[in-house]
């Protein structure tokens, strides 16, 4: 609810008979996280935040600030539908501060804003959509998980094959009622998978929808007695769950591409250019590698307008470019940290005046090993993506992102 302000929230509060309110965020590795406060304590949260223990979230156990406060979004107010009517729940996502209520620079949702905002000094505003696949498998009688597929479809199948069709268009419709507007859902190549899409949208709104959307479908397939596995691998025979982010840079509401084409050339040459740098936080788990070059995911830094198997592939409208669709991300990111790190190496690319290599269109069955050979991979392995981030030059002279891969590692070896 863009723009609505202190007195607005609370009436929709009153009117809506609103018994809890859930302050929400998420921790390092993107996990929701949320408290629940009584409408009595709204006033005092947006005007003050509500402490939480930060040593017990990821990413956030910190010597000199162990105060942290969240702080609601009034913008982010929203209704939780599968909630009770009465006496029902609402959910703001939340900015973090620290005791003086200073913003914590260490929280990812200001991490993003700031690159959103270097982004607006440079003259240009970034989109981000969603291309999200997720596999249904069935559960046991005590409700466990099993790896049992959901069904046994292929790509656009529909019923008897596909018997995913119900249950994503309960996701896509409750989607809807929270303001988060799907665009297409079909089934997917893998047994008990699917994909649901969603427009672009500013890139922060996009990074809270997506751990809203993340939300809805583990809810919903749980109401329905089914388990949602986002994981990057599930079935190691399979097709790998992916999640193709869709770029669009706009300049006073017009395609960058058409109001200034070398900018956004050079912006797009930047995230090429730094996909061995920023790959740990767009694949974070060990089975993120698994999907490389497996079922047409990515694994060469290569970008095309045509072929939809390559890393980076260009979206077309009326004859000219109007955005990219990045293939290599999975699921397991936390958007704020993995969209920063996409615009800022975007914004590097401007920056350097970078140029665009030559697009590969050529089919990957008829390139040859010795092609193959002179185009640069991938991190094909967790550790190396670690390597690929700690001696990353642009990160470290990065003044948003620096400091950022030491504690995003020291995260995931604490994980291993």
């Amino acid at each position: 609810m863009s723009g609505m302000r202190l007195e607005e929230a609370m009436d929709f509060i009153e009117e809506n008979d609103v018994k809890f309110i859930r302050l929400a965020f998420c921790d390092y590795y993107g996990n929701h996280k949320n408290v629940s406060i009584m409408p009595d304590e709204f006033l005092k949260a947006v005007s003050m935040g509500e402490s939480f223990d930060s040593f017990r979230i990821y990413g956030f156990e910190d010597q000199e600030h162990q105060d942290l406060f969240l702080k609601p979004d009034l913008s982010t107010l929203c209704i939780l539908p599968w909630r009770p009517q009465e006496g029902r729940v609402v959910r703001f996502y939340c900015d973090i501060v620290d005791s003086e209520g200073v913003p914590y620079s260490h929280d990812p949702r200001k991490i993003l804003q700031d690159a959103i905002s270097e982004c607006k000094s440079m003259g240009f505003k970034p989109n981000i959509g969603l291309n999200s696949e997720f596999y249904l498998f069935r559960t046991d009688e005590e409700g466990n998980p099993t790896n049992i597929p959901w069904d046994r479809g292929g790509y656009f199948d529909i019923a008897p094959l596909d018997r995913g069709e119900n249950i994503r268009r309960e996701i896509c419709l409750t989607m809807e009622e929270m303001g988060i507007q799907p665009c297409t859902s079909h089934h997917e190549t893998g047994p008990g998978q699917n994909e649901i899409d969603f427009e672009e949208d500013s890139a922060l709104h996009t990074a809270d929808n997506f751990i809203t959307y993340k939300n809805v479908v583990g809810a919903v397939s749980a109401r329905n007695g089914i388990y949602a596995s986002f994981a990057p691998k599930p079935i190691p025979e399979e097709s790998g769950n992916g999640l193709h982010v869709k770029v669009a840079l706009l300049k006073d509401g017009e395609n960058l591409w058409k109001a200034d084409e070398e900018m956004a050339n050079a912006f797009t040459a930047g995230v090429l250019n730094r996909m061995r740098d920023i790959t740990l936080f767009l694949n974070t788990e060990r089975e993120s590698y698994e999907r490389f070059g497996q079922n047409e995911a990515p694994k060469y830094i290569t970008w095309s307008v045509r072929n939809r198997s390559r890393l980076l592939r260009m979206q077309m409208s009326e004859g000219m470019r109007n955005g990219f669709i990045l293939r290599s991300p999975d699921s397991g990111i936390n958007p704020y940290i993995a969209f920063s790190m996409i615009l800022k190496a975007g914004l590097a690319g401007i920056k350097n005046h970078e140029t665009l290599p030559d697009p590969l269109e050529k089919s990957s069955r008829y390139i040859s090993e010795e092609e193959r050979s002179s185009y640069t991979k991938l991190p094909l392995s967790l550790d190396e993506a670690i390597d690929c981030a700690k001696n990353s030059t642009f990160i470290a002279e990065d003044e948003g992102l620096k400091g950022l891969e030491d504690r995003f590692i020291h995260l995931l070896k604490e994980k291993d």
